[in-house]
């Protein structure tokens, strides 16, 4: 075990995203579980239990939905609103390699002194949930947006999917601080994700959806309904310590909730905390100021600095080296 190692993390089955099809359903899913990948992303921080809750939810989202696609470099989700909590904010970089590791990362934005004791969702106010996919250079990225709407940050998600790409979602979630014996209270989240066989590769419906905001039920008949309608029905059976999984497989949970599905199982996924700052990525952000803006960025100490939002790394710098008339950076 390594010292940043969680002794949850030496569960084979946790920090990772299990792909899945029901034959018997013509419906395919996803079960995550994420133990020292969340906690990478939380301790970076110091969040109010209510927004430690959110940005949780957004980052099992984001991992459940990242690994639906082909990502060739970024996916990312965000939530803008007018509430105490004004945006958050992930990530997902693809693997760069087979069998190497998905990274996420996330942060959130808040105004402090505008939190209450309500639920965590009750400090998210009017505003909208944003998918982006950029798949690098040459490709055009895409962008799909949905207000905000229901209880929780899955819901938004759900109304997103049918809305944005009609396409059946359906989110069971659970998320929070766990412990076990000799094992340190940290944060640990785990969830189903079922989604209806598109017609067509996900994310190929282009727009934004029209009129009023769909569900799921709004897109299926027939016997697809009478499937969507049955598996739903057995997914609500799950309780959270199937979720989130310390001592529940995911194969043993899909097994125990849809066996007469005919399920199979794919690959699994890892997936690692992971932020892609670097001190060339901020050169770069910062190449295209004169030397005037540059001074006008420059503290009383004479250096120009940057915080990673997302990791908290922190970026110190000679101001004459960055900007388009910089010296060179060898003496850095």
């Amino acid at each position: 075990m390594t010292p940043d190692t969680q002794p949850g993390q030496m569960i084979a089955w946790d920090d990772s995203v299990l792909p899945f099809q029901l034959d018997g359903a013509d419906i395919r899913g996803r079960v995550a579980r994420l133990d020292g990948a969340l906690e990478g992303i939380l301790r970076q921080h110091n969040y109010p239990q209510q927004v430690e809750a959110l940005v949780a939810e957004m980052a099992l989202l984001t991992a459940l939905i990242g690994q639906t696609i082909k990502v060739r470099w970024k996916l990312s989700l965000q939530v803008q609103s007018k509430g105490a909590v004004r945006m958050i904010a992930t990530d997902y970089y693809g693997p760069e390699a087979d069998g190497k590791s998905a990274r996420i990362r996330a942060y959130a934005s808040y105004d402090a002194d505008r939190l209450t004791d309500a639920t965590p969702f009750d400090q998210v106010g009017e505003g909208y949930f944003a998918i982006m996919i950029d798949q690098g250079k040459g490709m055009a990225p895409y962008q799909g947006i949905t207000p905000l709407e229901g209880t929780s940050l899955s819901a938004c998600a759900e109304a997103y999917f049918a809305q944005s790409e009609q396409l059946p979602t359906r989110f069971s979630m659970s998320f929070g601080r766990s412990s076990g014996p000799n094992e340190p209270e940290h944060w640990r989240a785990g969830g189903v994700m079922l989604q209806h066989m598109p017609k067509a590769s996900p994310f190929v419906a282009k727009g934004e959806g029209s009129g009023g905001v769909l569900t799921a039920t709004d897109l299926v008949h027939g016997d697809e309904e009478e499937n969507w309608n049955r598996v739903n029905v057995l997914l609500d059976t799950v309780d959270d310590l199937e979720l989130i999984g310390p001592s529940i497989a995911p194969t043993d949970l899909l097994l125990r909730l849809f066996h007469e599905e005919l399920p199979r199982v794919f690959d699994a996924q890892a997936v690692r905390f992971g932020c892609s700052c670097s001190e060339d990525r901020v050169r770069q952000s910062l190449s295209i100021y004169s030397a005037r803006d540059i001074e006008k960025m420059t503290t009383d100490d004479g250096r120009v600095t940057a915080d990673c939002q997302f990791c908290s790394a922190h970026y110190d710098l000679d101001p004459a080296t960055v900007g388009f008339e910089a010296k060179a950076t060898s003496g850095e």
